[in-house]
């Protein structure tokens, strides 16, 4: 086992415990949450406050991580996560779906985490109405295109309507 893949045991251990105070703990006290849903939380209580929303929404996570690949400044692993939804729109089904991750460390703790998945695929199992996924893809589309790295790609097509 390597540090790498020891952090990935306990990550899951802990976020599926539900316990924030041991999850937040294997971040640097500075260090931030960006979840696909929710946003980039930063420092270890609103990351432990994070993960409690996970539970009010869903419960019976499962959450595997494949092909871990780390050189100590960062790590990437692809992921299986699933869970019961207890959103009304869904209540009671299974949502699962694959995602890639990406962890800055330092000193064998998360500086930063990121993570990447097709949300379309989440919101269509918690039963979102048509709507109401796109209303989501189109705010995430465009905060995407309004982070800096965008620019370069997008200026190069002219203003865009």
């Amino acid at each position: 086992m390597t540090a790498f893949t020891d952090l990935l045991d306990a990550f899951v251990a802990h976020a599926q415990a539900n316990d924030g105070a041991r999850f937040a703990a294997l971040f640097t006290p500075d260090g931030v949450y960006d979840d696909y849903f929710f946003g980039a939380h930063t420092g270890r209580n609103a990351i432990a406050a994070m993960l409690a929303r996970f539970h009010e929404g869903g419960e019976d996570y499962r959450w595997e991580f494949h092909e871990p690949l780390s050189d100590g400044r960062v790590g990437y692993a692809r992921y299986r996560f699933s869970y019961r939804s207890r959103v009304p729109e869904s209540a009671g089904a299974p949502i699962a779906f694959e995602g890639m991750c990406r962890m800055r460390l330092e000193d064998g703790l998360i500086a930063d985490y990121a993570e990447v998945f097709d949300r379309g695929v989440a919101f269509v199992q918690l039963r979102f109405p048509a709507g109401k996924v796109a209303r989501l893809l189109e705010k995430y589309a465009a905060a995407q295109n309004a982070a800096p790295g965008f620019a370069p790609h997008l200026a190069r097509f002219g203003p865009q309507r």
